[in-house]
């Protein structure tokens, strides 16, 4: 849950000089939104909200009242103030780590436009925000609010420790697409759909959070952070971000065979597929120069394609 700040300083440059704190409510709105990059949530929420439009039919079948207006707003709220949390919490617990990187310097904390204790009361602020979406919810998504919150909090302390993280961040958004089903259905009823769904978001978000993470592979092994990059090379990464997307691919197509969805999702998972293979040709080992395209641009339209021809299939 980084963002793509270009990387305009060199790594011996000093540290931006730190400029005074967001003045006036809008300036503070925009201070927020941009600590937690609220534009990213684009990456994580069309799946959510693929997900609830497939477990309408579900619940409906069993004789439920399905996906509401209400569910839908709770749904909303629930996924936004997770995300919030957790890229606060990030932004927290990283931002002796930020102020050392050039790349990631010029962030809200290091250069004190936002101070510690701002951050934290976002933060939790926006916990209490998705228990209380969750309680909303139903009794299932209350009993599952505490260990959700706990994985997407976590993320942020693996680097230190496993170069597995970037798969830890996978799941972490993999729970908004089997939190929407919960919500919807109130049970686990169902679940190799949302399952299928889950695996799909998880290696999807892993394979280009690996790519994203390349920009910082000198610095995070200099520090002694864990990475696949750090780990296995520029190469190595590469394929296995590749291999990554492969899965993710793998996944929508047996969740379309299991679930028995129609042409405009097959033309979903096709475009998605595209997309991937060109994500993966304009980011080489010798050409960096492209990431941040890969992360922001494609991986966007990844995630909206993929909703709106969900909502196509279901409504033809």
């Amino acid at each position: 849950m980084t963002d793509a700040r270009p990387n305009s300083s060199s790594p011996g440059a000093p540290p931006p000089t730190p400029s005074p704190p967001a003045r006036g409510p809008w300036g503070a709105v925009r201070s927020f939104s941009s600590l937690v990059k609220l534009s990213h949530t684009i990456f994580g929420l069309p799946f959510a909200l693929a997900a609830a439009v497939l477990a309408h039919e579900s619940a409906r079948t069993a004789g439920l009242e399905g996906l509401t207006w209400v569910r839908t707003l709770w749904i909303l709220l629930a996924f936004t103030t997770a995300r919030t949390a957790a890229m606060g919490f990030n932004r927290i617990v990283d931002r002796e780590v930020d102020a050392q990187n050039p790349r990631t310097a010029g962030r809200e904390l290091p250069r004190g436009v936002l101070s510690v204790r701002a951050a934290s009361l976002l933060t939790g602020l926006a916990a209490l925000g998705f228990l209380g979406a969750a309680w909303a919810l139903g009794p299932l998504p209350r009993l599952l609010a505490l260990p959700c919150l706990a994985l997407v909090l976590g993320y942020s302390l693996f680097k230190r420790f496993s170069w597995s993280a970037h798969i830890v961040l996978g799941f972490a958004l993999a729970l908004a697409p089997g939190g929407a089903w919960i919500a919807v259905t109130g049970s686990f009823a169902g679940w190799p759909t949302p399952s299928l769904l889950m695996l799909a978001v998880a290696s999807w978000v892993a394979g280009f959070d690996v790519i994203y993470s390349l920009q910082d592979e000198g610095f995070d092994r200099d520090r002694g952070l864990h990475s696949i990059p750090v780990r296995f090379g520029t190469r190595g990464a590469l394929i296995l971000s590749a291999l990554l997307h492969v899965v993710t691919v793998g996944a929508l197509v047996a969740l379309h065979l299991h679930a028995g969805l129609g042409l405009w999702h097959a033309l979903g998972i096709g475009l998605i597929g595209v997309i991937l293979v060109y994500e993966h040709w304009i980011v080489r080992p010798g050409d960096l120069s492209r990431v941040n395209k890969a992360f922001f641009d494609l991986n966007g339209y990844v995630s909206m394609a993929y909703l709106a021809c969900v909502l196509i299939d279901r409504l033809l």
